[in-house]
């Protein structure tokens, strides 16, 4: 592997302060500013190109599966919110409210969408009438916005961006196949085109989303050890039909409720892409959504016909990649860290030299392997670089979870791998709400989620010692 020598110096190294680390790499690489009212974020057009792009797989996903995009106010009464009980108490300490509407007080207070499930179960009892009214596969892109009290740039904050999908069905048994489908298209969307690796699980009850019957969960480890909540999708049965009057005459002209699920991802993503992947460095970004694939430097560009031919390869380049070019006096070594820490996947550099012998050289993020290449094999070479550097990442953000799991059968065992540790804790577990509890005031971890894939671990409960019905992971989460 080629050198992996410092070369941003204002970038705080992550093993002395892995929090500063990830506040230095958002702001040096441009991703974000920080607004004027606390937990708000600027997303500058670094950062907000990523999350197009993100955006626009995830959106062509949703398509192909049947979803359409619309689009449901921001404000929502407070006596629609208070319709379904545990939905409302499960986002109350967090709702942000209006009460006036210019100069006069509201009659009713307005909240600002923590969420959408109460605005669409409304819609929905307008439109839902029949079974061939359904099913009804919606999804929305929007922003939120939950009162957070510890906020951090993409991570946690105050407003941010993201998809929810609202959708209802006939039966119960179609609502659960469309949670766990989405469940899955969030997986795909992580693996094939992030390259970070999840797991795929059901939260517990005290974990769940406010409202819902079940709430499925994609968790993926950060390079620190800490896990990350990075999808949820949820089953909410016939609460909220119920709670909204919505009924339709079904196949045999009888009245009845029709079964709800939502599903969420968000701009927290990109936190997860920051600190699965980054490194001292700064930015380590995934060919599939980085803003710029190839960035192409000249070398010498003062001297005759380097910046010509480097332009002009830039350009061929741009029919097949997202491709650039800095023709910016800063020297090439300027240069060269400056889309290190952008993370910018491959770097290619011609220079008189090159252009003689007809050829350039790509220089890998990830690993900063170079390669000579001949300019007429460039977009095969280029191709085959960055689905290496993707898969690349994948195995060494699978090798950072496999290296950080751990397995414990008492609460002396969990003592002992969790001392001074973060990781993912698998265990089993009796299922009870006080070892929930008791793990994470004895221990500091909480439940991630009981995963799809259960493992046999013993059949005893790790707090309790009781019969364990699940195998489940712990950790600290951010």
């Amino acid at each position: 592997m080629a050198d992996q020598k410092k070369m941003v110096a204002e970038i705080t190294s992550m093993e002395d302060d892995f929090a500063q680390w990830y506040t230095d790499v958002v702001k040096k690489a441009e991703l974000v500013d920080y607004g004027s009212v606390r937990g708000c974020m600027i997303i500058r057009p670094y950062g907000y190109a990523i999350w197009e792009n993100i955006q626009h797989i995830l959106d062509g996903m949703f398509k192909a599966t049947g979803h359409q995009n619309v689009y449901m106010p921001m404000l929502i009464p407070e006596s629609l919110l208070q319709k379904e009980k545990d939905h409302v108490e499960g986002f109350a300490p967090e709702v942000a409210w209006v009460t006036m509407g210019g100069e006069e007080k509201l009659e009713e207070r307005l909240c600002v969408r923590p969420t959408s499930e109460t605005l669409f179960c409304e819609h929905y009892s307008h439109i839902i009438h029949s079974y061939r009214d359904l099913p009804k596969l919606y999804n929305q892109w929007c922003s939120v916005m939950r009162w957070e009290k510890t906020t951090r740039p993409f991570l946690r904050s105050a407003e941010f961006l993201w998809q929810e999908g609202h959708t209802m069905h006939e039966t119960a048994e179609e609502a659960k196949a469309e949670t766990v489908r989405m469940l899955n298209v969030y997986a795909e969307m992580c693996e094939k085109y992030l390259a970070i690796p999840v797991v795929k699980g059901v939260k517990t009850d005290k974990e769940k989303f406010a409202g819902a019957e079940q709430t499925y969960t994609i968790e993926a480890m950060m390079h620190d050890g800490k896990s990350l909540q990075s999808g949820t999708s949820h089953y909410f049965g016939d609460g909220f039909a119920r709670a909204f009057d919505i009924q339709f005459t079904d196949r045999n002209n009888t009245l009845q409720y029709p079964h709800q699920t939502s599903w969420g991802l968000s701009t927290r993503i990109i936190g997860a892409i920051i600190m699965t992947h980054g490194d001292n460095n700064g930015l380590v970004l995934p060919p599939a959504v980085a803003p710029i694939q190839v960035m192409v430097v000249p070398i010498a560009q003062h001297k005759e016909g380097v910046a010509e031919t480097a332009t002009a390869l830039c350009e061929r380049l741009k029919k097949s990649f997202r491709a650039d070019i800095d023709l910016s006096e800063n020297s090439p070594g300027w240069k060269f860290a400056q889309y290190e820490m952008k993370g910018v996947p491959l770097r290619l550099e011609i220079g008189p030299k090159d252009i003689e012998a007809g050829q350039c050289v790509l220089v890998r993020r990830d690993n900063r392997e170079k390669t000579f290449v001949k300019l007429e094999d460039l977009e095969s070479e280029i191709t085959r670089l960055l689905a290496e550097i993707h898969d690349s990442l994948y195995q060494k953000a699978l090798a950072n979870r496999e290296a950080n799991t751990y397995v414990a059968h008492d609460m002396a065992e969990m003592h002992k791998v969790a001392d001074g540790t973060n990781g993912f804790y698998k265990t089993m577990w009796c299922g009870e709400l006080d070892c929930e509890l008791k793990m994470k005031d004895e221990i500091g971890v909480t439940s991630r989620c009981m995963p799809l894939e259960q493992e046999d671990l013993g059949s005893a409960c790790v707090c309790c010692g009781r019969p364990a019905k699940h195998m489940i992971i712990w950790g600290k989460a951010y």
